[in-house]
């Protein structure tokens, strides 16, 4: 690697370092502050971010980048009010860091506290999502934590832009400039280096399609709060409503396809489809959606047939993959099989059967006559979130503030020895 970008590496990390030292115990006011400031410099500095969004989407058309990703990038001013009122979500949300989450006394006379503390420094790698610069600078300094930025090169002018209103933020109040800091070039050397920087950053959250996140799960010498894809699964059941069915199945695959949340593979029972026909399908086809199947649904016009690896993969796009099965025990079969543990949604009026299907999978969320399109941390009352994780690992499902903390022990004598 070149010795400028561990050069670079190591500036940025050491200011990181110190400025995580100071958010550690800062003030839950003073952490408000800034994020109420930077939610103001947002608003107030709207047509500058637009502006630098309208490069960003220029030079990602000239670049050839598909409507999914250019849709990822767009911003206009309703997207630019979400990304307000996530600030202000978290800034009015219970400091996380301090929480005591048990306490108990020991027969020697020991107090014992476990409390919730910062990680540290949170390293963030992003492609074309500048709503993260916001989200995972606030979230990141609202848990007490430095947060080091690396916004994908189609997103660099729009998340230097937002970067901007984050540092002014923290400027008002009173709180180090670097503890939100932005990667000041777009060269995929730095990538390496934030993933070999064991010495400043403790976990590194990738935001980005499956070569990025691949890329910094094989590489990364850094812990990863990661996931692959969100391969989603949404699956009608014979005791499913037709209404609400046909209300979440529209909505979880076409409201945005280029989030993770969006229905990849639709699973209708044979019971369902025998007393309904191809309404969900239907309705699909009507709104756009190409739809890939096999067997009987292919008699459905205006459908395609699905290749084998049609099952198992994140479209981001206007397709679906669409399957019958037999039962709940045989979606849940197939959703072991394809799924990547992300989000899957159990259309159905029988509680068992929903019981069965929350019980027997383990993906990190699971919903009932829900769409999938809620797999966000904002929907989940969080404010925003960081990253959806996949693993089992510390964390799982929507990464919020609370997730970005661990936490240490606390504990009082009075004179107390061990004999």
């Amino acid at each position: 690697m070149d010795g400028q970008f561990t050069d670079l590496m190591s500036d940025i990390g050491q200011k990181a370092r110190a400025a995580a030292a100071e958010l550690a115990f800062a003030s839950s006011e003073r952490k408000a502050v800034a994020l109420i400031s930077a939610a103001e410099a947002v608003w107030r500095r709207r047509q500058e971010i637009l502006d630098a969004n309208t490069l960003d989407l220029d030079a990602g058309t000239a670049k050839g980048l598909s409507p999914a990703m250019l849709d990822r990038l767009k911003l206009d001013e309703n997207r630019l009010r979400g990304i307000v009122d996530a600030l202000r979500q978290i800034a009015e949300q219970k400091d996380p860091v301090g929480r005591v989450l048990a306490e108990w006394d020991r027969p020697n006379g020991l107090h014992i506290q476990r409390v919730a503390t910062p990680l540290g420094v949170i390293g963030v790698i992003y492609e074309s999502r500048p709503n993260v610069t916001a989200d995972a600078g606030a979230l990141c300094l609202k848990s007490g934590n430095a947060v080091i930025l690396r916004g994908g090169s189609e997103s660099y002018e729009t998340s230097e832009a937002i970067h901007s209103c984050m540092v002014e933020g923290l400027k008002a109040a009173g709180l180090p400039e670097t503890a939100i800091q932005f990667v000041p070039t777009r060269d995929r050397e730095m990538v390496t280096a934030m993933l070999q920087a064991t010495q400043w950053i403790d976990v590194i959250v990738p935001r980005g399609g499956k070569g990025l996140v691949g890329l910094v799960q094989r590489e990364a010498r850094v812990p990863v709060f990661a996931h692959l894809e969100g391969i989603c699964h949404v699956y009608a059941d014979r005791d499913a409503d037709l209404e609400k069915a046909r209300r979440v199945v529209l909505n979880a695959k076409t409201r945005r396809t280029g989030v993770c949340g969006s229905a990849e593979c639709l699973l209708i029972d044979w019971q369902f489809y025998t007393k309904h026909g191809g309404i969900l399908i239907e309705d699909l086809l009507k709104a756009g959606v190409e739809v890939r199947t096999e067997g009987e649904l292919l008699k459905i016009p205006g459908t395609v047939r699905a290749k084998p690896e049609d099952f198992g993969r994140e479209f981001l796009d206007m397709i679906i993959a669409a399957k019958l099965v037999d039962g709940v025990d045989e979606a849940i079969a197939h959703i072991r099989r394809y799924g990547s543990n992300h989000t899957e949604s159990i259309l159905t009026e029988n509680d068992a059967t929903a019981a069965r299907f929350f019980e027997r999978l383990d993906s990190a969320i699971l919903m009932r006559n829900a769409s999938t399109q809620f797999a966000d941390g904002g929907e989940f009352g969080m404010g925003a979130e960081i990253g959806i994780a996949t693993g089992k690992m510390h964390a799982r499902g929507p990464v919020g503030a609370e997730q970005l903390t661990s936490f240490k022990y606390l504990v009082t004598g009075d004179g107390t020895i061990r004999t």
